[in-house]
Parts: structure tokens; sequence; C-alpha cells
């Protein structure tokens, strides 16, 4: 039986998406180009895709996303086009799309703008994440370096602020990295903490007016503190966020989770290869799961090395390191779930 012959399709760009779809210098459109094996060709508002008829489906699907994303107002980055055909790659994306989970329904989910800058998901894992944190009182967010979930979690409690959800943000992380006491640090409690608690504020940054920071934390607004800081209390009508989580105890998480106070909301986030405690001493982030994941209104969202948002270079790295990981069986690390990203043969991942 023979192979089937190339077909052409041809796609209608309305004038207003045009722009944004073709990205600065035409960018976004010629990574599309390397990205997909049907050949692509503009003319004026007219797109036209040459090649297989599953190359040619297939990208009439990205094209079709990118196009909405277009309409939707928003320039269509490079990023937003390799994210695209990841997505829509996997063989499950016609079942996300029923349940709006399709790549320009992720991709255009505002949480938090400032000075012209969107804070957004950018993968599907992060888009459940947020929903998870909307949805659920406490949300446990999993995964490695670069996977957004701390900078989500933050954007979610400025949102809820400024919404009037919740009257504080509490920020809160272990503090041994240096394997020291904070008492015997120099300075005040602020100079002691804050090179634990810098990430924390460094995303704080990018989502608040700098110059109120002090004000709000003056105020009692916001407030970071280290995890020592939070035994004995009853945090009402807050969005607590425990950074760094990996980094507890057993018992320092069920003390930090049974701060829960009326009207608050808890994320707690953290990567369970990179655990810096004392060895022989078990994460309570590694053990939590077996005792809450059947608890009503407790979530937890895994992250893995496709959901890194920074370099594309970091996705490798952590690869490559879960694999040194499990072929050394460190007894502190957990090897990261298998990696399903654009290098892989996108023929095999459509069919």
């Amino acid at each position: 039986m023979s192979e089937p012959g190339p077909v052409q399709s041809r796609m209608a760009v309305p004038d207003a998406a045009l722009l944004a779809l073709l990205g600065s210098r035409d960018e976004s459109l010629r990574i599309a180009e390397d990205m997909l094996d049907a050949d692509v060709h503009v003319r004026g508002n007219e797109l036209t895709l040459t090649g297989d008829p599953a190359d040619v489906a297939f990208a009439e699907r990205v094209f079709t996303e990118l196009i909405t994303l277009a309409e939707r107002g928003q320039q269509v980055s490079t990023d937003a086009v390799r994210r695209t055909v990841e997505m829509l790659g996997d063989g499950e994306a016609e079942d996300r799309a029923r349940i709006g989970e399709s790549p320009a329904a992720v991709l255009s989910l505002d949480i938090l703008s400032r000075r012209g800058k969107t804070i957004r998901p950018k993968t599907l894992n992060q888009k459940r994440y947020v929903d998870a944190i909307d949805a659920h009182t406490i949300v446990f967010g999993i995964g490695p370096a670069g996977t957004g979930k701390t900078y989500l979690a933050m954007a979610k409690s400025v949102q809820a602020l400024q919404a009037k959800m919740v009257n504080r943000i509490i920020l809160t992380r272990p503090a041994v990295e240096a394997g020291e006491r904070l008492g015997y640090l120099p300075g005040t409690l602020y100079e002691k903490i804050d090179p634990y608690l810098r990430p924390l504020y460094d995303a704080l940054h990018d989502m608040i007016d700098p110059d109120s920071i002090p004000k709000l934390i003056t105020a009692g607004t916001i407030e970071v503190a280290p995890l020592a800081y939070m035994r004995g209390r009853s945090l009402n009508d807050a969005f607590i966020i425990l950074d760094e989580a990996q980094n507890t105890t057993p018992e320092q998480m069920k003390m930090f989770l049974t701060r829960l106070g009326f009207g608050s909301k808890i994320v707690v986030t953290g990567d369970v290869t990179q655990v810096d405690l004392p060895g022989g001493t078990r994460s309570g982030l590694t053990v939590v799961r077996e005792i809450l994941g059947d608890v009503d209104d407790v979530a937890f969202s895994q992250l893995t090395s496709t959901d890194v948002v920074r370099h594309r270079l970091v996705a490798d790295i952590v690869d490559a390191y879960a694999r040194w990981d499990a072929g050394n069986e460190r007894p502190n690390l957990r090897a990261a779930a298998p990696r399903t990203g654009p290098q892989q043969d996108r023929r095999s991942r459509r069919r």
C-alpha cells in the first residue's frame, strides 16, 4: 500500500492578529517553521501548510492555538511557540482541550500585571498548580529548580491580598543552609534572616512597588520570617507560603501546617532532590504526601523538568543530575520524573 502524498492546507489570519503571530522580525514564525515538520509559508494574511497529512494536521492545531493567543491581544513569543508545540505533541492534547487546558487557555491565564509585565503560567502543570491554589486550602508545589513553584505562589498571594481575600501575606523558610543558628549570626533579626529570605524578597519586588514593601512589612501586611518563628501561632486571614520545605523535618512540617487559621490558605513549595538536612534526617516534604494524600482540601502539584521556565539549559541540567543521582543511589535525593520535551520525535508523539 503506497504512502499518502503531500497535502496542502490554507489558514486565514485575521488582520489584528497577524503581527502578533509573526513576532518581532518574524522570529516566532521562524521558530514554528523549525519545530514543525510541515512546510510553512505566509503570503499576505494567509498561511499555507504543506507536507504529510499528519504533519499538516498537527501544524494546523499549533497555528490555531497561536492565532487564538494573538487574537486575545498577546504577543506570540518564541517561548509561547515552543510551549504550544510541546503541549500539543504528547498525545493527550485533545482530551485536555475539552476541559479547558488547551495551550491558548494555559498561556493566556493572567495572574498579576505590573508595569506592563504580566505573570501567568507557562506550562500545563503550572496552570494545574495555579488552579489547585484557587481550589484548595493547602497546596504542595513539588518540583526542581526553575519550575516557578515559589514565584507563582507569590503571585497568587499578592493577587489574593489585592482582591482583599486575605489581610496579610506570611512568607517563611527554614534557615538551615548555612549550618548556623540564627542567634549566633551578627546583626538584628532582619539582618540575620535576610540571606535565607532574599529569594522571597526578590520575587516580591517583581510584583509590588519596591518602595511600598518596607511600609507593608512595618504594618504587618507582609511578614517575612524564618520557620522557627511560626511555632505557637494561629494564622488567620492570611496567605502563607513555606518555601524550601524539603529542609523541614516531619515535626517542623506538622508544626507549620497546624498554624492554619480561619480564612487562610497555605502553599508549601520545595524540591525533594535538594535536601540540606544533616545526614539521616528525613525531610518533612518527602513523607507528607504519605500522611495527607487522602485528606480533603489538600492538593499535591508535581512539577518536572518540562516545567522549567529559566534558561532552557536548566531543564537539561536537572535531568542530568536526576540520572546521575539514580545511578549512584544517593539516599537524600529522588530522581525527577522523566522529561517529555521537544527532543523526542514529534511524529511518534502525535500517533
